[in-house]
């Protein structure tokens, strides 16, 4: 690579035309990443995309009046001091919070390279143009409010949020509930069956970390290889998987943990405690993010626990 220091200014010009055109593409593909559930942010981000048109534009006149109409292929990759991009279509689907992310990275990169590329300029033109794009990658802030203004009204700003908090949903907190319901609930059996067999803290404590640890790699695995999310919006398999795997291994750990009390009573008595609680945050989780009514939550939740924990019970007895 070639260290900015040493570009001449032909080759400032043709590495800042690769940057705009690669900066109007990035936005394009924003654009076409959030157009169908966020129509009005994917307008904003064509508009955006139509600046950088713009000055890509001017840039390539200015240069074809200095230097020819050859512009030399110049990329970011080609010198050093850039940050290294992630290809977006390795980072779908595309959210609100990291569009803004990207797109402000982007637009301070920019206009830093435009001032320092300014700073070296002999020639007065194109100190002139590299200074009015800095000041037009400053304005881009302004431009992107105004945007905004035009294109998200209160029922589009209402409406994308509504889009993001179901994509949270479904991306997040459905595999989290899931993982949490399968360890808090299917690992009620092995482990108070143990216990009711051995009479033994320590046993149980061994077999409800056995079957949470277990639960836990075996629901991330299902979660992970379920669907990659391209067709289902559910987002990286592999995070779901994390996940569920997580919350399914601290599901069954709650309840475990109390066996670590040599006193098998008090063992039993804070682990049926520790259920109840879990149950209770099952309930409120499905209530409040799934829309679940509290009232049928709390039926499916804890008749589905009582179930598992009876067999246990009547397993380790027998």
């Amino acid at each position: 690579m070639k260290r900015f220091a040493d570009l001449s200014e032909q080759e400032i010009l043709a590495l800042a035309i690769t940057l705009e055109e690669e900066d109007e593409r990035v936005y394009a593909d924003f654009a076409d990443g959030l157009r169908d559930a966020y129509p009005a942010t994917a307008a904003i981000m064509l508009g955006m995309g139509a600046e950088e048109t713009v000055h890509r534009q001017r840039l390539t006149e200015l240069f074809q009046q200095k230097f020819g109409d050859h512009i030399p292929l110049i990329r970011r990759g080609d010198v050093k001091g850039f940050v290294q991009r992630k290809p977006l279509w390795l980072v779908r689907p595309l959210g609100l919070d990291k569009v803004r992310r990207f797109a402000a990275s982007m637009e301070l990169e920019t206009r830093q390279f435009y001032e320092r590329a300014a700073e070296r300029a002999q020639d007065a033109d194109i100190r002139r143009l590299l200074d009015d794009l800095a000041q037009a990658e400053r304005g881009h802030e302004r431009n992107a409010e105004r945007l905004s203004q035009a294109n998200l009204g209160q029922e589009a700003r209402e409406s994308e949020d509504a889009t993001q908090r179901r994509l949270y949903a479904l991306q997040v907190v459905q595999p989290g509930l899931a993982g949490l319901m399968d360890g808090s609930v299917s690992t009620l059996a092995p482990v108070f069956a143990a216990a009711a067999a051995t009479h033994d803290s320590w046993q149980a404590f061994l077999v409800g970390l056995a079957a949470s640890l277990g639960a836990g790699i075996s629901m991330g695995f299902a979660e992970a290889l379920s669907d990659d999310g391209s067709l289902t919006g559910r987002g990286h398999p592999w995070i779901r998987g994390v996940v569920c795997g997580v919350m399914t291994t601290l599901g069954g750990i709650g309840h475990t943990l109390p066996f670590l009390i040599k006193s098998y009573n008090l063992a039993i008595t804070v682990a049926l405690a520790v259920v109840a609680l879990e149950l209770g945050a099952i309930t409120w989780i499905r209530s409040k993010y799934m829309d679940t009514p509290m009232l049928s939550a709390a039926l499916q939740v804890v008749l589905g626990g009582v179930l598992v924990f009876l067999t246990g019970m009547l397993i380790g007895n027998a």
